[in-house]
């Protein structure tokens, strides 16, 4: 040891706990006990985190009950008592008396349409060879009319080898035009023209 340091104190003997009297002595593989602080937070810990379920379990516990009843409300619409015609409908069936269409009086029919189309030329291009007819339409009927005429292109021997249509607009009763059905493709000299059928549209 040096000289300028005293010796240490000698170890003071540490007071033993004795248990109280009556007890039995503490068991030697017992574990040591926990200080009460300690004690004292782990209770406090457990009883937060239980607390925390019981209000997330009670959450969602609300949660679907809510659900529950929105969506049975909207499957299952509540009845109304008080509804307008709830009641069911016991009076006899409507008999709805049959619609009579007054009489339309007939038109008088005109005289044939085809006695309104006349055919004033019957020519063959000298350039293309191909046909055509100039026609007169007279309306001989009582009302304005427009009209559709086919016309029929025949060989010498009386075969067709084309055809052409012409078409009017209005054409007032008593009133005439003219018009040109072109026949379509190269003919023979000597082709002559034929009314194939006619057309009147009352309008």
């Amino acid at each position: 040891m040096s000289d300028y340091f005293p010796p240490p104190p000698p170890e003071q003997p540490q007071p033993e706990h004795r248990a109280p009297a009556g007890a039995s002595p503490p068991s030697p593989w017992a574990a040591p006990a926990a200080p009460p602080g300690r004690q004292r937070t782990g209770l406090i810990v457990t009883l937060a985190v239980g607390g925390g379920l019981v209000v997330a379990g009670a959450m969602v516990a609300l949660v679907y009950s809510l659900m529950d009843s929105v969506s049975d409300s909207i499957a299952l619409p509540p009845e109304r008592s008080d509804a307008p015609y709830s009641e069911p409908y016991d009076e006899e069936p409507y008999d709805e008396e049959p619609y009579e269409e007054e009489p339309v009086e007939p038109v008088a029919p005109g005289p044939p349409a085809e006695g309104d189309v006349t055919i004033t030329k019957c020519t063959r291009d000298s350039l293309i060879g191909w046909p055509h007819a100039d026609l007169r339409i007279v309306n001989r009927s009582g009302s304005p009319a427009a009209y559709i005429v086919s016309i029929t292109f025949v060989d010498a021997d009386g075969a067709v080898v084309s055809d052409g249509i012409a078409t009017t607009e209005e054409v007032a009763p008593g009133a005439s035009v003219k018009v040109r059905a072109q026949g379509s493709g190269e003919v023979a000299a000597g082709t002559k023209c034929r009314i194939a059928e006619v057309d009147r549209h009352a309008l």
